[in-house]
């Protein structure tokens, strides 16, 4: 089954796409306001797409039925993100992708941003698609399996923008940076932000995402 999504329609003619996955709990809506306030040049013709993750039980919240893209049985980074679920949403999100592709707009073209467990899946999937996509935006996230990234990588010059909180309680700033590491290590252009904050987006860290986006679609 396809994902449900809120869109932001394209200023003008369609020429760019941004697909942005929301955190635990969260929904497609969450992130919506965030395509207005970044006051993106009409002529770049973005449109932005906020699916929905699937709903279902969430291990550490009880077995509670949330939308989410995969299950978190331990808050233990190394087993935070299962990795069936993860490869799961990645698959669905990759369809997405395809139904872009099939309008006519080019991987490179399209950005793949997510924040949190969105993060996890944009960061998963991108370096495995066959297209290269014109780059990924990790918020406030961590990596699944990055042992088996050199093995599954079809891509190790993606353009990477990763911004995180330093008094991040939910995500660790430290697992941010490991997932920086890892991402440099395999020659990735990956720029780093981080700001005064906990798990959230703030104003300056929008208008670095601004200026990123501006750069990596015009």
């Amino acid at each position: 089954m396809s994902l449900e999504f809120v869109e932001y329609a394209a200023k003008g003619q369609h020429q760019a796409t941004i697909i942005w996955l929301h955190g635990l709990g969260d929904s497609g809506d969450g992130f919506l306001p965030v395509a207005s306030q970044l006051a993106l040049p009409d002529e770049l013709g973005v449109r932005f797409v906020f699916p929905h993750a699937p709903v279902q039980p969430v291990t550490i919240n009880g077995g509670m039925a949330m939308r989410s893209w995969y299950d978190i049985k331990s808050m233990d980074l190394d087993k935070r993100a299962d990795e069936t679920g993860v490869r799961e949403s990645a698959a669905k999100v990759e369809q997405l992708i395809e139904q872009e592709l099939g309008k006519g707009i080019p991987a490179d073209k399209i950005i793949l941003a997510g924040f949190s467990q969105g993060g996890v899946i944009a960061l998963h999937l991108a370096p495995r698609l066959t297209q290269k996509l014109a780059g990924v935006m990790a918020l406030s996230t961590y990596m699944c399996v990055p042992d088996k990234l050199t093995a599954e990588a079809k891509h190790t010059d993606l353009s990477v923008f990763m911004a995180h909180g330093s008094q991040d309680q939910v995500v660790p700033y430290d697992a941010g940076r490991h997932a920086f590491d890892i991402l440099t290590t395999h020659n990735m252009d990956v720029s780093w932000q981080d700001y005064p904050m906990g798990h959230q987006l703030c104003g300056e860290e929008l208008m670095a995402i601004r200026h990123w986006l501006i750069a990596r679609l015009s």
